[in-house]
């Protein structure tokens, strides 16, 4: 790590300023999670393959709602045998540094970031999270855990009887849907924390952006802001990017092409010095 950034990550560690870190796919990829973009994410119903960003919506879901849910099963059963890396960990020390300072906006929907440690109420999960599911027909704002008693699915395995019951809305006993963004619907505030996602980033003098590249609206208004109001941009990621060009473009901007999970917990480590934390 270069000296210069070493010397900003003390300094800032000094400060009152917020911190803010933006994580995507790349992280959870270290934990053995395939992004679900690629063929990992492909799904064959009949003689049709569809692909993640079909699977992904809810025109797909009031089409064929036993096929959605069976993919996402399948994704949970993924998420459920992977856990959290030095990264994530590190991410937990963050937290624990910082305290109110600390803002954590996830695209990651496998639960891996609270699994490690970090708190609910600092961890915006703009994308849900894939162990929940709510009312399909919106009878409530409640999320609710999926039942223990529904298993995750491998590929080609049907929903049982007893599946499609424990997955009914417990308010209402309608299907319920799993509690995700899907590609053709909007960000909001209830589900998905949107506008404390944006004042995060009004208030953040830090952003680590790790393991995304911004495919989607609301990072790229996180990362456009802290931006724009001369905040230091750190994109963490194995591979040049949106976010890595828009960094080195930056004044106060800089590119560590590294895992998160080395990288992570040595910036860790500079705070800790900077701070006398033993």
């Amino acid at each position: 790590m270069k000296q210069e950034l070493q010397e900003i990550l003390k300094n800032f560690a000094l400060t009152s300023d917020p911190i803010t870190i933006l994580t995507g796919a790349g992280i959870s990829a270290e934990s053995g999670i395939p992004t679900f973009r690629g063929p990992e994410g492909y799904w064959t119903i009949g003689s049709k393959e569809y692909h993640p960003q079909e699977m992904a919506t809810y025109r797909m879901f009031m089409q064929k709602p036993d096929e959605v849910w069976k993919w996402y099963l399948y994704r949970m059963g993924v998420c459920q045998s992977a856990k959290p890396n030095p990264g994530h960990f590190a991410i937990v020390e963050m937290e624990k540094i910082f305290g109110d300072r600390f803002t954590l906006i996830t695209q990651n929907v496998d639960n891996l970031h609270l699994e490690a440690g970090n708190s609910l109420k600092k961890t915006y999960q703009i994308h849900g999270n894939v162990f929940y599911m709510r009312c399909a027909n919106e009878c409530s704002e409640n999320i609710y855990k999926i039942p223990e008693k529904v298993s995750a699915k491998s590929k080609g395995e049907d929903l049982t009887e007893t599946d499609r019951e424990l997955l009914r809305c417990p308010a209402c006993g309608e299907f319920s849907r799993p509690h995700v963004l899907w590609f053709d619907e909007a960000y909001n505030e209830t589900h998905y924390r949107f506008h404390s996602s944006l004042k995060a980033a009004v208030q953040t003098q830090l952003l680590l952006i790790i393991g995304t590249s911004g495919a989607t609206n609301l990072p790229n208004q996180v990362v456009w802001e802290v931006k724009n109001h001369g905040g230091i941009l750190i994109d963490i990621n194995i591979e040049e990017n949106p976010f890595s060009d828009l960094a080195q473009k930056s004044p106060r901007g800089f590119f560590i092409k590294e895992p998160g999970s080395h990288a992570l917990p040595l910036i860790v480590k500079i705070f800790k010095e900077s701070l006398n934390i033993v």
